[in-house]
């Protein structure tokens, strides 16, 4: 990744966690969704946002109306952002903090196990 890759994603990264908190007001999206990472192609069209959900028994709703209010969410970004266009937003679920938790729990059962025996 190139250096002006790097901080497109962050800012991207950083404006769209701005808008989905105070901005996005969808009764679907349940609980507390963080943006994770941004990953921009490199001609600047389009933007895979990965988001974690917490709190929601279901995350597919989640990510279905973050999709539906993708447009929303670019055209709010066209207004923060200083470049000429801004990329096709796709969002995708970001798993990686809840297999993060799964396995400092199993490693605390193990440890307790251990403890024990």
């Amino acid at each position: 990744m190139t250096r002006r890759l790097g901080r497109v994603n962050a800012n991207l990264r950083q404006e769209i966690s701005a808008i989905l908190a105070t901005e996005l007001r969808d009764p679907r999206i349940e609980g507390m969704v963080s943006v994770t990472s941004v990953d921009v192609s490199p001609d600047l069209r389009r933007a895979r946002v990965y988001v974690s959900v917490y709190g929601a028994p279901d995350n597919r709703p989640v990510i279905k109306a973050l999709s539906s209010a993708a447009g929303f969410v670019g055209r709010r970004l066209g207004d923060r952002l200083t470049s000429r266009s801004v990329p096709q937003l796709e969002f995708r679920l970001d798993a990686s903090i809840e297999r993060g938790a799964e396995m400092s729990e199993r490693i605390a059962r193990i440890a307790g196990d251990a403890a024990e025996g």
